[in-house]
């Protein structure tokens, strides 16, 4: 698979870091891959920021029509939803290998959402495990940071780079991985009211977020969409966070809002929200995922004390 093969034997997952440095280096081992898996008739899932795509598409030429195609930054704008997409992609598959090109992270992504993006990746290779399937990350070595190059190396088991692919002597387990993401949440600027909620009060949660946003730039329908996301969000309280719980609602820097949402909860398992439910499930994290392909960020902190979930919505 690294010198370009698409090939892999049954029950391997492999998820390579490609660093790249300019457009040249990109179309060749991107287009490289995809290539081989269009030679070897295996599906392919291209899911890179608009501007790569594009130039992939060109590069392609009449093969770019034999993939399939994502933006990624409209896909994985939330980090937390593209796992979910990638597994679809595998799941319609069949008893083919599914082949995919990821590119969560690219230059211009604030710090929280590089964060969440590098959970990503690490969750990955928990996700997939045992399934016949390759992803392939493009990380930009002249655009990104050192620091997001250094976790490239501990979320994937091999880097390819200059066409060389080697073993990532600092890949770490992914557990590891998310705990390392779990930084502290910065506060709000100013003083932000908290709202106490307890069984029975679903409606007034309701009410009091629908009065604070009409108040905000967001329009009518991602007002009704982080509407959603807060009720989802308070009844899991309800249900999984002892009874009870408390919401802050505050806008951001970023000409955004955010949504917390604080209860008694725990998060076991760290994959909930991140791949879609089973309809078959009782309780399958249904309510968590909703709030993932709702919103433009999520994050998640869990502690001896209790859960935050922040949810962020962009008013643009």
């Amino acid at each position: 698979m690294m010198n370009g093969s698409a090939s892999t034997t049954p029950g391997d997952f492999v998820h390579p870091a490609l660093f790249y440095q300019g457009e040249a280096e990109y179309l060749a081992g991107v287009g490289g891959f995809v290539r081989a898996a269009l030679a070897a008739d295996e599906p392919v899932l291209v899911a890179v920021p608009g501007p790569r795509m594009d130039a992939l598409r060109e590069s392609l030429d009449a093969c770019a029509a034999e993939v399939s195609w994502a933006d990624m930054t409209q896909l994985g704008r939330n980090p937390g939803r593209i796992l979910a997409a990638l597994q679809d992609f595998a799941d319609r598959q069949a008893d083919r290998p599914a082949r995919i090109v990821g590119e969560p992270i690219w230059p211009g992504r604030t710090q929280a959402e590089v964060l969440e993006a590098t959970r990503h990746e690490a969750l990955i290779n928990t996700a997939f495990a045992g399934r016949r399937a390759t992803v392939l990350c493009p990380y930009d070595v002249l655009g990104l940071p050192s620091a997001v190059l250094s976790d490239a190396r501990r979320t994937h088991p091999t880097v390819m780079a200059e066409g060389k692919s080697t073993l990532s002597p600092e890949y770490a387990d992914p557990a590891s991985v998310g705990a390392d993401c779990d930084r502290p949440l910065p506060e709000p600027d100013g003083d932000v009211p908290s709202f106490a909620y307890t069984v029975g009060q679903l409606g007034e949660v309701r009410a009091y977020t629908e009065a604070w946003t009409g108040g905000t730039a967001l329009g009518a329908a991602r007002r009704g969409d982080l509407l959603l996301a807060v009720s989802e969000a308070a009844a899991n309280s309800l249900a999984h966070g002892g009874g009870s719980g408390s919401l802050r609602l505050w806008s951001s820097a970023g000409a955004g809002v955010v949504a917390e949402i604080r209860d008694g909860g725990r998060l076991a398992d760290p994959l909930a929200g991140r791949r879609r439910p089973s309809l078959a499930s009782v309780d399958g994290g249904r309510g968590l995922w909703m709030i993932h392909q709702l919103c433009d960020l999520v994050e998640i902190r869990s502690s001896g004390s209790g859960l935050i979930l922040r949810m962020h919505m962009a008013c643009s």
